[in-house]
């Protein structure tokens, strides 16, 4: 069960710390939301997770008493220090270290393996779109089951047409069906957060498609200025020509903005241009 808040403020305090805004510290503290984050996971005895911020180790060790083994990546020193002092759960399947997420992306899951893995995170919010595009970069997990702030989620949520569609929708839609997923107050977190939190359900499809390098970062490109056309935005770039050739040869019009395209039309078109070069 997750610590209590009154809980929750003494361990902090026997430990003498104060969460730190700067590192997203808003500290689980509602057994619903956990047991739902199980829920979604589908977590069995013998998977194998990766978990992000452990912070006090609520989340985590709901993980482990369901027999997960666990790798989880923490940056806080403090917090490193105190769940290797006083584990969650059994010490042979909690492996645990101290870096940056967005460095560490899988903590030190040994992806070399090939053994299939999922994601179960609380993540701090500023850090969420990052993290994800790095995950999106390496071994890809089978499912995630992501805490995020509301807009980040609403983000990955969005289809096109949509103010909130952009680069990170579509590269995360190619690989992943994103659930709709569930709410969850401020109130499930101690200190209570400024912003509103989602919990995201994602499982990898059947034939994920990863973007290459140059076509994620011409997306990227071509969202920066989405209320533009696609055609004026192409039309300088180097690669914009074999762009604009693909483009008109699925019938899609060169006066469309970057948030009209949908998903599978941005894979035909990564996918084409990479043949063609």
């Amino acid at each position: 069960m997750p610590l209590s808040p009154s809980a929750t403020r003494a361990v902090l305090e026997r430990l003498g710390h104060l969460p730190r805004r700067a590192l997203g510290q808003n500290f689980l503290v509602d057994g619903n939301i956990v047991r739902k984050s199980l829920e979604y996971a589908a977590i069995k005895p013998g998977d194998a997770v990766v978990e992000i911020g452990p912070g006090l180790g609520t989340l985590s060790g709901a993980l482990l008493d369901a027999g997960a083994e666990l790798w989880a990546v923490e940056r806080d020193s403090a917090l490193h220090a105190h769940l290797t002092a006083e584990p969650p759960g059994p010490a042979e399947r909690f492996h645990l270290m101290l870096g940056d997420a967005v460095d560490h992306p899988l903590a030190a899951f040994p992806n070399a393996s090939d053994r299939p893995f999922k994601i179960v995170a609380n993540l701090p919010y500023a850090i969420a779109t990052p993290w994800l595009d790095a995950v999106l970069a390496g071994p890809l997990p089978d499912s995630m089951v992501l805490m995020l702030q509301k807009e980040a989620a609403q983000r990955y949520l969005a289809g096109p047409g949509s103010k909130s569609f952009g680069a990170i929708s579509i590269t995360l839609q190619a690989a992943y069906r994103v659930d709709k997923g569930h709410p969850v107050s401020g109130a499930c977190f101690h200190p209570r957060p400024e912003v509103d939190s989602w919990l995201l359900p994602l499982h990898r499809l059947t034939e994920p498609y990863r973007f290459p390098a140059a076509a994620k970062e011409l997306i990227r490109a071509c969202f920066r200025q989405r209320r533009k056309q696609l055609g004026a935005i192409l039309k300088d770039r180097p690669d914009g020509p074999v762009w604009l050739e693909q483009l008109r040869a699925q019938g899609l019009s060169p006066i469309s903005r970057p948030e009209d395209i949908a998903t599978s039309a941005w894979v035909s078109l990564a996918a084409a241009t990479s043949s063609a070069a």
